[in-house]
């Protein structure tokens, strides 16, 4: 078949599938562009030829963006499923680092054909090109090498061969998969070629599920049969692998309680007897204290972060043990633990097996049983808004939310204060209505995650929660739900600046210093007056139905209003600073943010102090 290479990768990619548990997915399923000269001629000729039914193409606005929303949708498909980004050369391709990063941090699938310089270097240099004098085969390109889990530049034809097949091995591997780099030099894409009928056969690539080795499987089971306060720390993983059935049968064998981190939240619903909450320096007093007092915690599909751990402050047991029940056996060792490398879902399943019988003590479950219902009702009192005439707190906007939602409704949020508050408060209903993206806490990623994550699943109410310094690093992907019609459900919380590194600022001594929205105060500081930004005349420039809600009697009536439309709509509320009675509860665990260690203020003095005394917490797990 004589194509061009653009012609022939989209044709290759329309015939991949995946599979797993005897269900097939298209693997990518769509097409992300935004076209230049680098790829116009190129893959853009190439989706107009093949056709929408081949491949279907949707207009981005900012490539940051494009790939957000295709790490969305892959998420939302349990990675079985994604979609491809293309770019021009230059800066649309540049503009794919920070999305390509997140979502290899995150191990969630996504394509990247960004356009690149001429290979046969006709003219030096073309336009965009980043002349590299001590290397001439480098260009911008070079810079997604490190934030993608598989890296290639097409210079020539038949070398698309094996670099497809090897991009499609990548993505569909549940331990290595991320972002995926194809560089196709613009000349390139064009030049035709004479290809075998065979590379364009219908491809199923089998998603693995590692069974545990019957050694490791030996050794974990006799340290959970030896623990008295065994505590499981479920992430990601249970997620990745449609694990949550497993877990709960797990659970409800052996009675051990289960904290669950960002990426984790929801994979046993908020009232499962076993759910403790979220887990770390986010995470529940009941589920941190549980961790404090644990013998043994299994680590369940999590890469244990800074946030999980808080800082290695976390676990003082002396005696504390790890089982590490991990697909990649990086993150199965980390902490000293005892590995059990398999597929969640299959490990959980055979250590069950193995623990026929075993249970913890029923005073642990009642004691942790006593621990939730209390934290439920602290939970209860920051939801309450006892003035329905006032301006809502961040917290009464969640509850708000909790009060109107089922277990339909998907809710993303990504940075800011509004994780902190989630991971602690917010009530999930199902498996996947907690779309917290925590690996990489990039800003800008909720409007465009939640326009994937309605493509992936359509009918569903989805909701991106958005505070003010979000929403201006990333506002642009509303044009793109307007013009699809994706009836995505926005809700941007004003609060005049970064609240949460406001508040972090704070507490290390920073007193504050470049985080509020403001007019310049007099002395030079922004401590003046809000600055006059509508941010919700600017949604509703852009195409969506807009909503200002000023009171909690107004926001209840506008949520209901905006669950219910059929078209993009925003609510927008400006927040209040919460007293001590309608705030969350605070931190309930550390987290290392080094503090100077001189200084002439008196609030970095004293914050270096707390810092010291909550560092010499730290242990290492050896």
């Amino acid at each position: 078949m004589k194509l061009t290479v653009a012609q022939a990768l989209v044709a290759f990619l329309a015939r991949q599938y995946t599979e797993r548990d005897g269900r097939r997915h298209r693997l990518i399923a769509a097409t992300w562009g935004i076209f230049g000269h680098g790829n116009v001629a190129g893959i853009g000729q190439a989706l107009l030829e093949t056709g929408p039914e081949s491949m279907p193409f949707l207009q981005g606005r900012n490539e940051q963006a494009m790939v957000h929303a295709a790490v969305g949708y892959a998420r939302q498909s349990g990675r079985l499923s994604a979609h491809a980004v293309t770019t021009s050369i230059g800066p649309g391709a540049t503009n794919l680092v920070t999305g390509a990063a997140l979502a290899t941090i995150n191990r969630i699938p996504v394509l990247l054909l960004p356009g690149d310089t001429f290979a046969t270097r006709p003219a030096d240099p073309v336009l965009q090109q980043l002349e590299v004098p001590y290397a001439g085969d480098l260009s911008v390109n070079d810079v997604l090498r490190p934030v993608s889990r598989h890296f290639d530049r097409i210079t020539r034809p038949e070398a698309l061969i094996p670099a497809a097949l090897q991009a499609m091995r990548v993505l569909t591997d549940p331990v290595q998969t991320g972002a995926v780099t194809l560089a196709l030099p613009q000349d390139v894409q064009a030049e035709a070629y004479d290809w075998p009928e065979e590379f364009f056969a219908e491809r199923v690539w089998g998603v693995r599920r590692p069974r545990p080795d019957r050694a490791e499987l030996a050794a974990a089971a006799q340290a959970v049969r030896s623990a008295a306060r065994p505590l499981i720390v479920a992430g990601g993983g249970i997620r990745h692998s449609a694990a949550q059935a497993a877990l709960a049968e797990f659970a409800e064998a052996t009675g051990i309680p289960v904290a669950t981190t960002q990426a984790g939240k929801g994979v046993l619903p908020y009232d499962h007897p076993a759910e403790v909450g979220g887990i770390g320096h986010t995470g529940t007093a009941t589920a941190d204290g549980l961790a404090r007092e644990a013998d043994l915690v299994i680590a369940a599909g999590t890469r244990l972060t800074d946030f999980t751990t808080a800082s290695a402050t976390l676990f003082r047991n002396p005696t504390v043990r790890f089982i590490g029940l991990n697909l990649d056996p990086y993150d199965a060792h980390k902490l000293a633990a005892l590995p059990l490398v398999a597929d969640a879902r299959e490990g959980l399943g055979e250590l069950r097996a193995e623990l026929a019988g075993h249970r913890v003590d029923p005073a642990y479950e009642t004691a942790y049983g006593q621990g939730k219902a209390d934290w439920e009702a602290r939970v209860d009192r920051a939801f309450a808004a006892p003035d329905e005439d006032l301006p809502p707190t961040q917290a009464q906007v969640l509850g708000l939310l909790d009060a109107l939602v089922d277990e339909t409704d998907i809710l993303i949020n990504a940075a800011g204060s509004l994780p902190g508050d989630l991971h602690k408060l917010w009530r999930a209903r199902s498996a996947d209505q907690y779309h917290v993206e925590y690996g990489y806490s990039c800003m800008g990623y909720e409007i465009p995650a939640a326009i994937g994550v309605a493509l992936a699943a359509p009918g569903r109410p989805v909701w991106a929660l958005v505070g003010d310094g979000t929403y201006l690093m990333n506002p642009t992907e509303i044009v793109t739900a307007v013009q699809e019609g994706i009836p995505v459900r926005m809700v941007i919380l004003d609060n005049h600046g970064y609240a949460s590194i406001g508040g972090l600022s704070g507490a290390v001594g920073g007193e504050g210093f470049g985080t509020a929205y403001r007019f310049r105060g007099p002395d030079a500081s922004y401590g003046g007056d809000p600055l006059p930004v509508d941010l919700a005349a600017n949604a509703a420039s852009l195409g969506m139905a807009v909503i200002r809600a000023r009171t909690v009697r107004d926001l209840r009536e506008a949520l209901a209003e905006a669950r219910s439309a059929d078209r993009p709509t925003c609510v927008y509320t400006q927040t209040r600073t919460p007293d001590t009675v309608s705030g969350p509860p605070p931190a309930q665990a550390w987290w290392d943010v080094p503090v100077a260690e001189t200084a002439t203020r008196k609030a970095a003095a004293a914050a270096r102090e707390e810092y010291d005394r909550q560092a010499a917490q730290r242990r290492r797990h050896l």
